[in-house]
């Protein structure tokens, strides 16, 4: 890997940092925000000590005094902090969701990045789970699926309690390759920024490989 001669820092190195230091201003951020406002909104679980949120089926807590998120005392990926941090900060006064499940390039302004949802995220999850039907249906299991009539395997998951999306797969065969698809809630840029609903089909990548006992793909930043 080529290092920068000067400050003799690598790539992967810098944008680590550079990761790191976007998950620190947004930890700033939300020290700022209402807490009991965002218990009220979210209808989470709270103490006095922390605030906590099930996302993908794993029970996340966010430290009240420090605000740093810990899935059970581990510190998760950079996509799942940002996508805590910024659904509290991102939401709508009263974000409902509609419970219509649609294609990605019909969500409200998320078209600029469907180009690189379809490469990065989609063929990863075909690729990934390729002759691997009954890995995924397991996994989708595990993360709390509800079962879809759609595809060799299709499954609604429970991003958080409150939003869905879902994920549908066929296998390939001798003639054609895998495929997959994901369809979400039509109203989840009311739960999060548009760039984040991105970020959570990496992550329903990131925790089908976990739930189904692949490595974890982190598509987008450890």
């Amino acid at each position: 890997m080529k290092r920068n001669q000067k400050e003799g820092v690598s790539l992967k190195e810098t944008e680590k940092s550079n990761y790191d230091q976007v998950i620190e201003n947004w930890r700033l951020k939300f020290l700022e925000m209402d807490q009991e406002k965002l218990t009220r909104k979210f209808h989470l679980e709270a103490d006095e000590e922390a605030l906590y949120i099930v996302y993908f089926s794993r029970k996340l807590r966010i430290d009240r005094k420090s605000g740093v998120i810990t899935d059970q005392g581990v510190h998760p990926g950079f996509d799942t902090v940002m996508n805590i941090y910024n659904t509290f900060y991102y939401a709508s006064e009263h974000p409902v969701a509609s419970g219509n499940l649609v294609a990605f390039r019909q969500v409200k302004r998320v078209y600029p990045f469907e180009a690189a949802y379809r490469r990065t995220i989609i063929s990863k999850l075909q690729t990934i789970f390729s002759g691997k039907t009954q890995e995924l249906k397991m996994a989708c299991e595990a993360l709390g699926g509800t079962p879809l009539p759609q595809g060799d395997v299709g499954y609604m998951l429970p991003v958080f309690p409150f939003l869905n999306i879902a994920v549908l797969f066929w296998d390939g065969d001798e003639e054609f390759d895998a495929q997959a698809n994901m369809l979400f809630d039509s109203e989840i840029t009311e739960f999060m920024h548009e760039e984040n609903v991105v970020c959570v089909a990496a992550d329903a990548v990131y925790y089908l490989t976990l739930a189904a006992g692949l490595p974890g793909e982190k598509i987008y930043a450890e």
